[in-house]
């Protein structure tokens, strides 16, 4: 800096002396300012001062004496710093700030040396390997299916279920009365009408006695029955005898009553 001023004031002095042409005049301001600017860049923050830069009469006044242009980065630039350095400042030299041409604050820069940026080579992409093919293996189990044969039964459909409370079996015997013969003979008209179906005769007994003994009981009871109706003409190949014993009251009472309904034989009549 300090060569710098001395070249300036050296300038100046020989412009005072006339001793220096027009065109060498020209030639040394441009050398200084060119030095200046170049050779000793500084980082400028753009502000309001450079709003008017580019305006094209700046622009002319510039080329037509550069002289103007280095004034102002000399004693125009410094001084408006100053002036407008803070709100304080601004007050007391009467600065008044004129508002800004952009809209947004201008980016900073430098003035002087061109920042060159070295090219990045460029990577050529990798070459992937192309991957081998893999043979895929499968693994088979065997499943062992188990077939399910639905063999076809025949169904037995029941076609009525007669039931003779009112054949009265004395207590402890199998002996039909009177009238359980007479309605013995009209289960065996029905059989006789309906043909294709069988008869299950099924005997019961009432509580008293042991659990063995009653079944036997329940089981001469339907013989007894199954017996008469072979004597009125049913085929002994249609007819059934099974026993409940007291397994299965038809009245769930102690009484004597309940125990005589309870004495009975149940017709159950299927189809084959």
């Amino acid at each position: 800096m300090a060569l710098f001023k001395i070249i300036i004031k050296r300038f100046f002095e020989m412009a005072k002396e006339g001793s220096m042409k027009c065109s060498k005049l020209f030639a040394v301001w441009s050398v200084v300012l060119s030095v200046y600017l170049f050779a000793a860049p500084q980082p400028i923050i753009a502000d309001e001062y450079d709003e008017s830069q580019s305006h094209p009469l700046r622009v002319v006044g510039y080329i037509l004496n550069p002289a103007g242009l280095l004034l102002e980065w000399i004693a125009a630039r410094p001084f408006h710093s100053l002036v407008s350095a803070s709100p304080e400042a601004e007050y007391v030299f009467g600065h008044n700030p004129h508002p800004p041409i952009f809209a947004e604050s201008q980016p900073s820069y430098d003035f002087g040396v061109l920042k060159r940026k070295p090219m990045q080579a460029i990577e050529a992409p990798k070459r992937v390997a192309r991957a081998e093919p893999v043979a895929e293996r499968v693994s088979v189990k065997e499943v062992t299916v188990e077939k399910t044969v639905l063999k076809e039964v025949p169904k037995i459909v029941e076609v009525e279920r007669v039931v003779f409370p009112e054949v009265a079996f004395e207590f402890n015997s199998s002996r039909l009365t009177n009238l359980g013969k007479g309605k013995v003979y009209q289960v065996a008209q029905k059989l006789k009408e309906k043909s294709d179906v069988v008869v299950a005769v099924e005997g019961h007994a009432d509580y008293i006695g042991s659990e063995e003994y009653n079944q036997k009981l329940g089981l001469r009871r339907a013989e007894t029955v199954m017996k008469e109706l072979a004597t009125l003409g049913i085929e002994a190949s249609r007819m059934s005898v099974a026993s409940f014993g007291e397994t299965k009251p038809a009245i769930e009472e102690q009484t004597d009553w309940a125990r005589a309904v309870n004495r009975r034989v149940e017709f159950r009549v299927t189809a084959p």
